[in-house]
């Protein structure tokens, strides 16, 4: 799969595609419906399937205090998209320059002049260009000028209940992994690479991996059971701490992972965490000695999660 960031990196040999355009946070089953579709389509015209997306969130642009947790940050994104059969992702900076583009101008400059596109697929709440005054019934008007055609996928639904990035990050918030885990499709996870944390974990006795994030918010927060996958590691067990650890007076959101049964060293290994069981919500604690105690307790209900012996 080709990773192409910004228009001015498109070259002539990769006009001619069928694209779908979206944030795609999460790449989750109502996204594979999109996926699925651009791939057919891509299938029967003979083309690459591209997806264009955005970094940040329009969201993140225009009110970052506001905007939602990230379900992924572009790195894990892109991987899932591999993994959906996507030829090439077209990774568009929102910027003012981008915002400011009214519907017309996004589809020609993007659309047909960059990509070329022959068919593009959108999602039942596709909006786009300035002010979000783009819809379905512009991109069909202008394809039939610019020989391209457009559809729309309706929103998925299961039980009556729609499968989006809002429902999974309330499961996530709800500390529900297995809801959060058949709207994905697959189970939750992080990404990050792994940085120099502050030792309070190993002065404590219970030593942790500490992964940099990209963005602030998350859509989890407590402690879990977890694999790590990366580093040499395949499907490691850890006890995982997300959140600002008030015991100590923390602020920022931070990610630790304590690996059960291991010693070495990942210092700046990009990992993937693996989220598989919900065990508490953060706690503050009067002292270092109560907190180190409920670290136990955690670290020893993570053993009996993955079946190991207790110490």
């Amino acid at each position: 799969m080709e990773l192409i960031r910004g228009t001015q990196s498109l070259k002539p040999h990769h006009r001619r595609c069928v694209a779908t355009i979206g944030n795609f946070d999460g790449v989750h089953r109502g996204h594979a419906r999109l996926l699925d579709r651009a791939r057919e389509r891509a299938d029967a015209l003979g083309v690459p399937a591209c997806v264009v997306t955005f970094e940040p969130h329009s969201k993140e642009f225009f009110a970052p205090e506001q905007a939602p947790a990230r379900l992924t940050d572009l790195r894990g994104k892109v991987a899932v998209l591999r993994e959906h059969g996507v030829d090439r992702v077209l990774v568009l900076p929102f910027n003012r320059a981008l915002a400011s583009l009214k519907p017309e101008a996004f589809m020609d400059r993007v659309l047909v002049d960059g990509l070329g596109v022959r068919h593009v697929v959108v999602g039942h709440d596709f909006v786009f260009g300035k002010g979000a005054k783009g819809s379905i019934a512009d991109l069909r008007r202008h394809g039939g000028q610019r020989g391209f055609a457009a559809e729309e996928i309706p929103e998925y639904r299961e039980d009556g209940r729609a499968v989006g990035s809002t429902a999974i990050r309330k499961a996530l918030a709800e500390g529900d992994l297995d809801e959060a885990a058949r709207l994905l499709g697959r189970p939750y996870s992080l990404c990050g690479r792994v940085i120099h944390g502050d030792q309070i974990g190993r002065d404590l006795g219970f030593p942790t991996l500490n992964l940099h994030m990209h963005h602030r918010r998350l859509p989890v927060e407590g402690v879990f059971a977890g694999r790590i996958h990366g580093g040499g590691l395949h499907g490691h067990p850890a006890a995982v701490s997300v959140g600002t650890r008030p015991a100590i007076k923390g602020i920022d959101v931070r990610v630790e992972a304590h690996l059960l049964d291991f010693q070495g060293d990942l210092y700046g290994a990009r990992v993937e965490l693996v989220f598989e069981r919900f065990l508490r919500e953060e706690w503050n604690f009067p002292d270092l000695d109560s907190l180190k105690a409920q670290i136990d307790a955690d670290v020893r209900e993570s053993r009996e999660h993955f079946g190991l012996p207790l110490e």
